[in-house]
């Protein structure tokens, strides 16, 4: 089982607030820090100051500040982004950080944020899966595409003229690529088309285990002979002892009870068997959602007495 630090910094964060967390999970050995993609707070005991910051302008920073951590985002938005410069900026992001990129992606869904910011969303979820499915032909057959060779594509959302595909990342034929969701039917079609890692975040450990076997069952289907990593994103509310769980809770804005029947909360041995039981429905890697960027001590304990059980 492997640990990846999970940040949601529209809620609340600076470059250097990220820096700090990306730098802390790299000396603590954790295995990936992986962003959120989001221009807006969300709740209403946040206010988002000083502002949102962009994920992949900030992975492009954290790609020269850090120099061992694998680095990603669950998930990118289709909505905000066209698939071509996209491509672009994943590609370059990964060669600036030595080939340690990974991108999650998905089709976007908060309407309010592109509201706010004037970026268009489409009306219905269907159109809005529709492009995410074309997004995904096109980033993926862009940088497959041998140097050298050219690249068009015809779809009902987008068209690209024939073009040269570059650059390309480091690492090949792509940055490995995480699907997510609990979609019953074409999220499972999808991960097995295009992903190499499917990831369920923020469910209970049957409604986990329930997608994993749905992908599970569409991998096999497709005929792919391309092993599918699993993996499941919890919030993470730890403490040596309750007083310490609770003080955590309060600065998230969470009770603890609701914490422990819906994320990793307690004590180090709670959250390696909560753990624990997600590994034996299948995730291999587990996202962290650290609510709490200044709270570095708790990635210490968590590093400290919870990772060297999961071993």
């Amino acid at each position: 089982m492997r640990l990846r630090i999970f940040l949601e910094p529209q809620q609340g964060a600076t470059y250097e607030d990220q820096f700090a967390v990306a730098r802390a999970a790299e000396d603590l050995g954790f295995d990936a820090l992986f962003r959120s993609d989001h221009y807006l707070a969300m709740g209403d005991h946040v206010s988002g100051l000083p502002g949102p910051t962009d994920a992949w302008i900030t992975l492009a920073g954290l790609a020269r500040d850090t120099s061992r951590i694998r680095l990603g985002t669950l998930m990118t938005a289709a909505t905000f982004r066209h698939p071509g410069p996209l491509a672009i900026s994943v590609a370059q992001v990964d060669r600036m950080s030595g080939g340690r990129v990974e991108f999650g992606f998905g089709a976007g869904w908060f309407e309010q944020e592109h509201a706010v910011y004037g970026i268009p969303f489409p009306d219905s979820g269907r159109e809005r899966f529709d492009r995410y499915e074309e997004q995904l032909d096109i980033i993926t057959g862009l940088w497959a595409t041998p140097a050298g060779d050219t690249f068009r594509y015809e779809g009902r959302h987008y068209r690209l003229a024939e073009g040269p595909a570059l650059p390309k990342p480091q690492q090949g034929p792509h940055p490995p690529v995480l699907i997510g969701g609990t979609g019953p039917r074409r999220t499972p079609r999808l991960a097995a088309r295009f992903a190499d890692e499917y990831n369920v975040p923020f469910s209970s450990l049957e409604e986990t285990e329930a997608a994993f076997g749905r992908t599970a069952d569409a991998v096999r289907a497709s005929g792919r002979g391309a092993p599918m990593v699993y993996s499941a994103a919890q919030v993470l509310c730890a403490g040596r002892d309750e007083a310490e769980v609770a003080k955590r809770a309060a600065r998230i804005g969470r009770e603890v009870s609701e914490l422990r029947r819906n994320g990793l909360a307690g004590s180090p041995d709670e959250i390696v068997d909560r753990i624990g039981r997600f590994g034996e429905a299948g995730a291999e890697r587990m996202y962290l959602q650290v609510l709490d960027m200044s709270d570095l001590d708790q990635l210490e304990l968590v590093a400290s007495l919870v990772a060297p059980q999961l071993d």
